[in-house]
């Protein structure tokens, strides 16, 4: 008996499933059931005896082209066959396994992981003669960003460099030759990297034509998902297997464009209807996720970016509370109103894994993961790793600690390892010559005569950034005053994001304002932060059930009953360096649309009015709270609660152990 999709779909999914021949846009809104969408397409297209090896389609992870087909077989009752489902690398990976040899590859070619790609940029700085030891100059991960966004946007590696990574501009040709370099190499080892797999699958295409007729003619039908994902090479090849059947079927939402740092362009949804002539255009625009008043603040908010598709979410779902906006006097009393919120929720029916906190950056979180853990609360956080493990954060504390304690070895080791040329043996030597010293004898020219040649150059360099931050009166300066030595020089070319560190260390110098005389109690909390969090990662008791803290990046197609939007003031969200251009704010907008479409059924938007520090100034509310039409969410005002005192207590666990060392990405010997 064949499938009823008469009933089991909408009017605008069934639109879509039986009239989705030749060239075709699907706008999907948010919660629209766009995957659905996809699977009854293809069980469509297959119950009409469409061969199945005929059929190509492309997703953006593994987890979706499995989900995929498991939901496929699932509707369908057996296997979908020899159906072309994966990710664009996993589809260019076999084909290329088939036609690479027209390229000077053997059909045993080695895929290259990130650390194999970091391992062959080393050999080719030092193959090219840099002479690393003797000046600061981009770490292999930062080439490898440079050399990856290059070939993903289509630019050149000096194009690239312009428009992002300006401050290598006076090392363009170095990087230039070290890219030369590179692909050589992994060309001679019969290698390529995760770009290669797409950047060469498009060669095959644009330099063998008959190769190309022969796919474009196999493929009868393209779906593509997340299409609003897709850089320019992407786009490429698909709009090159779509040549001869002109059946390519995208499915995505403009309004959700949210990756642009990885080469993932608008335009290219924006500009399907002309790329392909006598396209049609569908709109999946019933939501079956969020209640009506949550919807129609996310319609009242994307509805002021000028470059989109017009649509509008409709709830499937009945009517809910509105969301709510709270003002809090600063990050702290916003975090304390915020757990106070949740621990209410608790108490009901609301699950901790029900409830989810959303932030634009990173640093957004401190307050809220220092809070959290005060009170005993177990969180999951995603988007890369809590506040005070991560790895600026513990060089900064590296500078406290040693003001601390000047026995610390470790915080020595972390130092000296930021100095060019200084490896293991060498700091080794170093901290045996200074360690006991006061600062006035281990600042002398003296001691400095003393060493050998490399460990006086090393120790020269850690000498500088030391009597910055020692001569520093307060806490909160010495922290500010490290990243005023060659500290930012290394931040700048170990890292693929300073200027987000930057923003970290600048939130961890205004959290120590509230430590400004009590040096040894700012270190032991913050150490007790990094041990809870261990705790928890190794405690499965704890990893069961959880709240989510997380990136709205991270969040992207996931759903919450419960979810908080915070740190809502401008040069927050929207961030500062977007402000400058319309294009920008725009993606944030959209950012901030993904952001409120997670909640189901309660949305609290909350900001603070002024930074952690006393002397802060005044933050004003984000622009996409100041634009949205009066009623649009409940105004609650400023929170007024009595806080705590700043130190932590240290939590107290019955069951599990306490988790090992934490990989904090720092430095290898650590």
């Amino acid at each position: 008996m064949g499938i009823d999709f008469k009933n089991e779909l909408n009017e605008q999914q069934l639109e879509v499933v039986l009239k989705g021949n030749g060239p075709t846009l699907v706008l999907a809104g948010a919660g629209s059931g766009k995957t659905r969408t996809i699977i009854y397409r293809v069980a469509y297209l297959l119950e009409q005896g469409v061969d199945p090896s005929s059929i190509l389609l492309v997703t953006f992870t593994n987890k979706a082209a499995k989900e995929i087909k498991e939901r496929l077989e699932h509707l369908l009752g057996s296997p979908p066959g020899s159906l072309w489902a994966g990710t664009f690398h996993s589809i260019s990976n076999r084909l290329l396994r088939q036609y690479g040899g027209l390229l000077g590859y053997e059909q045993n070619y080695t895929i290259l992981d990130q650390d194999d790609s970091k391992s062959f940029i080393k050999i080719c700085i030092k193959e090219a003669g840099i002479k690393s030891s003797q000046r600061r100059f981009p770490s292999p991960k930062v080439l490898q960003s440079i050399i990856s966004y290059s070939r993903n946007a289509a630019l050149s590696i000096p194009e690239t460099i312009d428009a992002k990574f300006q401050n290598f501009s006076d090392l363009e040709s170095d990087i230039v030759g070290i890219a030369t370099l590179y692909r050589q190499k992994k060309l001679d080892a019969n290698a390529m990297d995760f770009d290669d797999l797409l950047l060469k699958f498009h060669d095959l295409l644009a330099e063998h034509g008959d190769v190309e007729d022969r796919l474009s003619t196999k493929f009868k039908y393209i779906l593509v998902d997340e299409y609003q994902d897709t850089n320019a090479l992407q786009a490429n090849i698909v709009t090159r297997l779509a040549k001869v059947h002109r059946n390519i079927l995208v499915v995505g939402d403009d309004a959700q464009s949210i990756y642009s740092f990885r080469a993932a362009n608008i335009q290219n949804i924006l500009r399907f209807p002309m790329l392909f002539e006598n396209s049609s255009t569908y709109r999946l625009e019933v939501n079956y996720r969020s209640t009506p008043e949550i919807l129609q603040l996310a319609n009242d908010s994307i509805v002021n970016n000028t470059e989109q598709f017009e649509k509008t979410l409709r709830p499937d779902c009945g009517h809910g509370d509105k969301p709510t906006l709270a003002a809090s006097a600063s990050p702290r009393e916003e975090a304390s109103y915020i757990v106070d919120k949740m621990m209410a929720l608790l108490d009901g029916d609301t699950r901790p894994e029900d409830i989810a906190v959303l932030f634009r950056a990173a640093y957004h979180s401190q307050a809220l993961e220092f809070e959290l853990m005060r009170r005993g609360l177990a969180y999951e956080y995603r988007g890369g790793m809590r506040f005070f493990e991560r790895a600026h954060i513990k060089d900064a504390l590296a500078f406290i600690r040693l003001l601390e304690n000047q026995k610390d070895d470790s915080a020595w080791l972390r130092i000296l390892s930021m100095c060019v040329g200084v490896g293991p043996a060498t700091a080794v030597k170093i901290i045996a010559t200074v360690k006991g010293l006061t600062h006035e004898e281990m600042f002398s020219d003296d001691i400095l005569s003393s060493m050998s040649k490399r460990a006086g150059e090393g120790w020269r360099q850690a000498r500088e950034m030391l009597e910055k931050v020692f001569s520093k009166d307060g806490l909160s300066s010495q922290i500010r005053a490290v990243v005023t030595t060659t500290y930012m020089d290394y931040l700048e070319n170990e890292y693929t994001n300073p200027t987000d560190r930057l923003q970290d260390l600048d939130q961890l110098a205004l959290f120590a304002e509230q430590y400004e005389a009590n040096r040894g109690q700012f270190l032991e909390d913050v150490t007790l932060s990094d041990e809870f969090g261990a705790i928890m990662n190794a405690n499965q008791a704890f990893r069961a059930r959880q709240i989510v803290l997380s990136t709205i990046h991270q969040a992207k197609g996931l759903e919450w009953k419960v979810v908080f939007v915070v740190s809502l003031t401008n040069g927050a969200f929207p961030i500062r360096k977007a402000m400058d251009s319309e294009e920008d704010v725009q993606e944030e907008r959209r950012l901030f649309y993904v952001a409120v479409t997670r909640a189901k059924q309660y949305l609290h938007l909350t900001y603070p009015m002024t930074g952690l520090g006393e002397n802060y100034t005044g933050l004003s509310p984000s622009m996409f709270l100041e634009e949205l039409p009066h009623g649009t969410f409940e105004s609650l005002g400023q929170t007024r609660r009595e806080l705590p005192p700043t130190s932590v207590f240290a939590p107290t666990f019955d069951d599990g152990e306490q988790g090992g060392f934490h990989n904090d990405e720092s430095h290898s010997y650590l």
